[in-house]
């Protein structure tokens, strides 16, 4: 921003530090504040980005477009390749969204931006009913050996996806159950894993509350229950002890009580 007046510096950082801080929570607010520096100043290339970012989380996707393809022009940057060809992909065109894996600016992308680039386009091959293709685009990266990166969940859960919608169940359930086990709750990658598993949906946090609530009640009236057995097992006993203390030559009876467990 070298070159605006220190106000209107000062005023656009604020509105894209504000559209930054929002975009995962209330991307729509997000884009108000984005619109709001573009309207100040149209010609910067990172506020043209940010309107488009917004617009893409906000489900504006045929604003993203217009935005990232300027911002594009302005800066000559294709890191934005993935985010438009998922805005494609949102408008209903996956075939568009194919078209950008041939953009010669696809090989300079980082590997984190290769990596959503691929996940983009398998799902677009999957939306042409292309199940195969989808698999084979992410085989590679997805079963590549070493530590996972920080997109492996993601990648992992597409991978997945793509097994799963060739019929490969067992082993999209595996690689569901990957990503969930490094996704810190970024994804329903457990609950899909479940899901394929057993047949029906994985419990909310919540049934499961419940559920151990009520065995603890059913516990506590099963014990309660066995006191009270016991109980009117000694008072029974105990005339029968008075009555042999008092013969000579008698033996009093030795009681025993067993533990009571509930039922697994």
């Amino acid at each position: 921003m070298r070159g605006l007046p220190a106000n209107l510096a000062d005023t656009i950082a604020r509105h894209l530090v504000a559209t930054a801080l929002l975009l995962d929570d209330d991307p729509v607010a997000a884009l108000a504040h984005a619109r709001a520096a573009a309207d100040r100043v149209p010609r910067l290339p990172a506020v043209r980005e940010a309107v488009g970012i917004a617009a893409y989380h906000a489900g504006e996707y045929a604003a993203a477009l217009v935005e990232l393809r300027a911002a594009r022009r302005m800066d000559g940057s294709g890191h934005n390749l993935p985010l438009m060809a998922d805005s494609e992909r949102g408008l209903g065109r996956p075939e568009r969204a194919v078209a950008y894996l041939r953009d010669p600016q696809v090989d300079e992308l980082d590997p984190a931006a290769r990596a959503e680039m691929l996940i983009v386009i398998s799902g677009a091959r999957r939306d042409l009913d292309q199940p195969e293709a989808a698999v084979v685009l992410l085989r590679d990266l997805a079963t590549a050996k070493g530590a996972p990166a920080p997109w492996a969940p993601r990648l992992w859960y597409a991978y997945a996806e793509a097994l799963l919608a060739v019929g490969r169940r067992e082993e999209a359930a595996r690689w569901f159950t990957s990503a969930a086990a490094v996704d810190d709750g970024e994804t329903d990658a457990a609950a899909r894993a479940y899901e394929i598993t057993t047949g029906r949906p994985m419990p909310e946090p919540e049934d499961l509350d419940s559920a151990a609530d009520a065995d603890d009640v059913d516990s506590e009236r099963e014990a309660d229950s066995d006191s009270a057995e016991s109980a009117e097992s000694g008072e029974a006993a105990q005339p029968a002890e008075v009555a042999s203390s008092a013969v000579p030559g008698t033996q009093t009876p030795e009681h025993s009580a067993k533990d009571a467990r509930p039922g697994h």
